[in-house]
């Protein structure tokens, strides 16, 4: 699980209170007074019941809480409402949004980075699964890593598909749909296993094992949600390799 999850019990919060709390701790930074419920309605554009429902359940999760105030536009006994201010714990979780969204946005970046690269280049050749094993074990970041050696994974086994006789190691692997930490390792060991009946260059071969085998090791220490990340964009990458390599063959 992410860190929000991992956190508590009560960190585990929907997109849509997370909307809520941004929006009620943004509206009271401005006026640092409690913030009425219909204010945070017209802010998010819903409905004021929906928001009243919403911040009395962020308050019983411990990030909001409510007091009554007086009314501005009446005096009198009877004129107080409900409103609502955040609570430390609010602050705290905003801050490890901020932080996730900032994870988001940098996987993003990595998924975009590998997708436009087996778009672009061509495929034909072995040039850029050589570029990978070289680099790819230079890189710190654990998801970014596993992103890359994933990658150079799909693509051996792309290449040993042209040289494989009545063999497609593409369409071994693809039927496997490799979900989790378990099924991205059957990928590198699917790879690997190719690699080796079909006799790649020992040196090839030698980088690839070691690649693999923290490919493998890393694989553990990861989320849920990376490792969901992850098994998505190898589902993407072996489709644009699938289609590259139907493009190659061709007439």
């Amino acid at each position: 699980m992410g860190a929000l999850a991992s956190a508590s019990p009560n960190m585990r919060l929907t997109r849509r209170q997370q909307d809520f709390l941004r929006k009620l701790l943004d509206l009271y930074h401005e006026t640092q007074r409690p913030i009425h419920y219909t204010r945070v309605a017209t802010a998010l554009g819903v409905n004021r019941f929906s928001a009243y429902d919403m911040l009395k359940l962020l308050e019983q999760k411990g990030y909001v809480r409510s007091e009554y105030v007086l009314s501005q536009a009446h005096s009198g006994p009877g004129r107080s409402s409900i409103a609502f201010l955040p609570t430390p714990k609010a602050r705290a979780a905003v801050r490890l949004f901020a932080g996730h969204g900032s994870q988001n946005a940098e996987w993003l970046a990595v998924r975009e980075r590998i997708l436009t690269q087996l778009r672009e280049r061509d495929l034909s050749d072995d040039r850029l699964l050589t570029e990978l094993i070289i680099h790819v074990p230079s890189l710190q970041s654990p998801v970014e890593f596993c992103a890359e050696a994933a990658t150079a994974l799909i693509l051996n086994l792309h290449a040993l598909t042209h040289r494989a006789r009545g063999l497609n190691p593409l369409k071994a692997v693809a039927a496997l749909a490799p979900t989790g930490h378990i099924g991205l390792g059957a990928l590198a060991g699917l790879s690997v296993g190719s690699a080796l009946a079909q006799g790649l260059d020992r040196a090839v071969l030698d980088r690839l094992l070691a690649l693999t085998r923290r490919f493998q090791a890393d694989l553990t220490t990861l989320s849920d949600e990376h490792l969901r990340n992850l098994s998505e964009l190898v589902d993407e990458a072996l489709e644009t390799v699938t289609h590259a390599s139907l493009r190659t063959r061709q007439p």
